[in-house]
């Protein structure tokens, strides 16, 4: 069974995070709520999530505010954030918007087609990353077990490198359909990171085809995606 994707929705008021679950609920993930910045960030400490929705305008810890203590956490760093307010104040705004780690800014009210788009092009990426970690860790075990092999003059097992193969492969299509997707999109910041899962998934297939017999008696690192 496929693991559902986490999605946190931050806004005080309870009739906007109303409005974001019926505009997301067509995804089928899993939407978690929070009504305040210091909520979102105690959900965090604890969950992993595709992508955060950060309202602006709250009181006590804005969404800026917010947004900076997530990128300062190593665990949380890399979720990417779309903010989205109720008011606009210029460039200077939108820019402090970016700053803070934004990868997106939509004003209210939104078009709910345009923002369920960009969510799904973030969980679709997250997505991607689980199903390479998942490759990167029986590979790993691969490894170990060849080596094992090896060190009881025992012989590689083709049958399990086989499968390996062809599940990295399968998602090797997947972020390659997803690219293409995203060649004519105008945000930069998931063009970006399917450019960073393709280079990781380049890597592992390197790592997967140095187990093959006879690509010699070393094999190549295995990487550890993040």
């Amino acid at each position: 069974m496929v693991q559902k994707a986490k999605i946190l929705l931050v806004d005080d008021r309870p009739e906007n995070l109303l409005a974001l679950e019926a505009i997301l609920s067509a995804l089928d993930q899993t939407l978690v709520r929070a009504s305040s910045g210091e909520e979102a960030l105690k959900a965090l400490l604890t969950d992993d999530f595709a992508v955060i929705l950060l309202d602006v305008q709250m009181p006590g810890m804005d969404g800026f505010e917010t947004a900076a203590h997530i990128k300062r956490r190593e665990r949380t760093r890399d979720i990417p954030i779309i903010f989205l307010t109720a008011i606009n104040h210029g460039p200077h705004h939108t820019f402090r918007g970016y700053a803070a780690g934004a990868v997106d800014y939509i004003s209210k009210p939104f078009d709910p087609w345009v923002l369920r788009a960009k969510v799904t092009v973030f969980v679709d990426l997250y997505m991607k990353n689980c199903q390479l970690r998942e490759q990167a860790a029986l590979l790993r075990l691969q490894l170990e077990s060849g080596q094992a092999g090896r060190a009881d003059g025992g012989q590689e097992p083709a049958g399990l490198l086989a499968e390996l193969s062809a599940r990295l492969a399968a998602v090797e299509e997947q972020a390659e359909a997803l690219t293409k997707q995203l060649d004519d999109s105008a945000d930069a910041a998931a063009v970006a990171t399917a450019a960073h899962l393709e280079r990781k998934l380049t890597g592992l297939r390197r790592a997967l085809d140095a187990l093959e017999p006879g690509a010699g008696s070393g094999a190549s690192p295995v990487p550890s995606p993040s």
